[in-house]
């Protein structure tokens, strides 16, 4: 019985998704949204906060009571399928700590800018509070589902990073119960070391158990504007011109769908033309401003983003439209970019977004809860989830060398600030000199985002993907780059310690006890799948195309 399901997951995982994953999803998302409410509203959040961390205190405590050798690694209570990461964590092997109802949002400070949040609150929920109120995230991922501290223990980035940086940048504190169970606040001034530590660690140094986070003053629309861009060195350059200009726009962005051809996408804070609602009716004095469509982008109904931004590809001219912040934000969260579409390929179908559009996107905990062990080693096979952070000098060679080991578009392209911070630089390796801004204390990266089906594999040809993805690896370490960790890491240890700058991860590790309670980085990333062993599998196959 249990092979027959396991195979009829695998072969009807699209109709699964369908007919159950979006349903029970929804049912999910109502639950956790009621629940939410009734905390927010009845009862009070910072009090059941300190209740909640004194149990992790406690726990951690007992757990460094017991004999050394009785210890296993600690981790949180979150169920690894319930994560972003493609990865299924041992958690079985490790002291799990009960921390999953540490999701609520505990204070805005309007004056100083600045939110306090527990580690499993949403984007999505973070979202939907400030923006009513005239704030959002410095740096707002466009996935509902990912938590706030989970991408400020891993990476963050989107369009407005050319300004602020990664995530980890905006943040003001952490609140972390260390592995002798005692808490403390870490910030630049206090905790220096454990502060720029903390970023790219993925709970390995402590348990996250509330942050607190930079905001951004907003306006209700974003008035974006489409660019297609024709030629790849015109539209690199295009890109890193608006990137660093003195005068950037608020948002930057391009969708690549082939070598040669770009839609690049700009967009400023605006009050609207007061069309349809708009937050502010006062006339611009501007006729041509007045005429600019509003386009409410999350509509169910609509488009997937992707395919929205596809349109204008052979446009001559720029294209002008105003679209609602919230729905800005959240563009690319039912289609998770276009990861979607080869899940359910039928999913931008417009009869399917009219009946089941409001359902969309399928949870990512019931894509993970789903996955059969033959899923899993076609994703890890043949597949590809990257995001990966480049030197805006190298995003020529970078999009070359995808098109060459991948054959996959769209590509997405984020440019984000990547900060020199010195002897405390943390995980990151400072930018190298070439790739610095003149006059500053940053280099402007772009994140390459890769997601999809190789196009071989699509024609039925022999790929080595695990081979192609070690190739690219070894790409993004030539250039001084890393990849979001997040996704399936297919470099050995000592390829990693050669990536990633650990010399401050280890020493904190040490300092805080963090050695003998947690995983080390490396063994909390690392795929589950023996990555080598699969390798070894490819050499043995046909060549193919990869090689």
């Amino acid at each position: 019985m249990r092979d027959w399901l396991l195979s009829f997951l695998t072969r009807y995982r699209a109709y699964v998704l369908v007919f159950v994953g979006l349903p029970v999803g929804a049912l999910f998302d109502l639950v956790l949204r009621l629940r939410g409410f009734f905390v927010q509203r009845l009862l009070t959040a910072p009090q059941l906060h300190e209740t909640r961390v004194r149990r992790v205190q406690e726990d951690v405590r007992r757990w460094a009571a017991q004999p050394r050798e009785a210890r296993r690694p600690l981790c949180t209570d979150r169920k690894t399928w319930m994560n972003l990461s493609t990865r299924f964590e041992p958690k079985h092997q490790w002291h799990r700590v009960r921390m999953g109802d540490l999701r609520d949002i505990l204070a805005l400070d309007e004056e100083r800018r600045t939110v306090r949040v527990e580690p499993f609150v949403t984007v999505g929920q973070i979202t939907d509070h400030l923006v009513p109120r005239g704030f959002m995230l410095a740096v707002t991922l466009e996935i509902r589902e990912a938590t706030v501290g989970g991408l400020s223990m891993a990476v963050g980035m989107t369009t407005h990073s050319h300004k602020v940086g990664l995530l980890q940048e905006t943040v003001v504190a952490y609140e972390v119960v260390l592995a002798d169970g005692s808490l403390v606040r870490v910030t630049a001034e206090s905790h220096p070391d454990l502060f720029y530590a903390l970023p790219w660690s993925h709970g390995t140094l402590g348990l996250l158990v509330a942050l607190e986070l930079r905001v951004i003053p907003v306006k209700p629309y974003i008035r974006l504007t489409y660019q297609a861009v024709h030629g790849q060195a015109a539209y690199c350059e295009r890109l890193r011109a608006l990137a660093i200009a003195e005068d950037a726009p608020d948002f930057v962005e391009a969708t690549v769908y082939s070598r040669e051809d770009a839609v690049i996408m700009t967009g400023n804070f605006d009050y609207g033309d007061g069309q349809d609602g708009a937050a502010d009716s006062t006339p611009t004095g501007n006729r041509a401003a007045e005429a600019t469509p509003i386009n409410r982008l999350g509509l169910p109904w609509k488009p997937w983003f992707y395919k929205h931004v596809e349109g204008y590809l052979w446009r001559d001219d720029a294209v002008q439209e105003l679209v609602p912040l919230k729905d800005y934000l959240m563009r690319h969260n039912r289609s998770i970019f276009w990861v979607v579409a080869d899940m359910i390929p039928f999913g931008n179908h417009p009869l399917f977004r009219l009946l089941l559009g409001w359902l969309m996107p399928p949870r990512i905990a019931f894509l993970k809860f789903s996955t059969t062990p033959a899923v899993r080693k076609m994703t890890f096979t043949k597949q590809v989830f990257q995001d990966i952070v480049l030197p805006m000098s190298a995003m020529s060679r970078a999009i070359d060398a995808s098109h060459r080991l991948f054959e996959m578009y769209p590509v997405l392209l984020y440019p984000s600030r990547i900060y020199d911070h010195g002897a405390l630089q943390g995980q990151l390796r400072a930018p190298r000199e070439q790739d610095r801004i003149p006059g500053t204390d940053h280099g402007m990266f772009f994140d390459l985002g890769v997601y999809g089906v190789p196009l071989p594999i699509l024609q039925g040809k022999p790929f080595k993907t695990v081979h192609a993805m070690r190739k690219m690896e070894d790409f993004t370490r030539e250039v001084g780059g890393y990849p979001f960790l997040y996704a399936d890491t297919f470099m050995t240890r000592e390829e990693f310690g050669q990536m990633f700058n650990l010399d401050l991860y280890e020493k904190v590790r040490v300092q805080y006890g963090a050695d003998v309670a947690f995983p080390h980085l490396y063994d909390k990333i690392k795929p589950e799948v023996d990555m080598m062993a699969v390798l070894r599998e490819e050499e043995e196959s046909d060549p193919g195309h990869g090689a």
